[in-house]
């Protein structure tokens, strides 16, 4: 499960209808809470470009530096990287093929919001689940808004 706060759910659909449309992408930072169940806990997002220039409105990548900068501030704060968020445009928050070959941070969420002629509609998670890259899988996962 991904828990976030109501600030940051609507910060991360916002930032699908800026940048519509292209996919928006970023990162979710928090920590991991296996004492009361295995969910994450978002504590901030952080806003990262998105760097496709062959084919932004249905691909994303963030830049590694803006990454591991991203990852650096998030460690200073005390907040771990829990998960990535992007955005489709006119397509439905559902991940594609390309989304499960990129996806890389295993244990980590994967929030897709659909942005439907410029309007922020649904918005899914999943989580990166298996051992390695032979056997990943992106399973539906339930977003609690706090």
């Amino acid at each position: 499960m991904l828990k976030l706060a109501r600030k940051d759910y609507e910060a991360l659909r916002q930032h699908g209808e800026e940048t519509y449309p292209h996919e928006c992408c970023g990162v979710l930072l928090g920590r991991v809470d296996n004492d009361d169940g295995d969910f994450r806990i978002v504590t901030s997002t952080a806003r990262c470009g998105n760097t496709r220039t062959d084919s932004p409105q249905n691909r994303y990548n963030i830049d590694p530096r803006e990454l591991v900068r991203v990852q650096r501030e998030g460690r200073e704060r005390g907040e771990d990287i829990v998960g990535f968020y992007h955005s489709h445009p006119d397509h439905p928050a559902r991940w594609s093929q390309t989304d499960l070959a990129e996806a890389h941070w295993f244990g980590c969420s994967y929030v897709i919001t659909s942005v439907e002629k410029g309007k922020a509609a649904i918005t899914n998670s999943f989580e990166l689940a298996g051992s390695d890259e032979a056997d990943k899988q992106l399973v539906a996962e339930k977003i609690e808004v706090i």
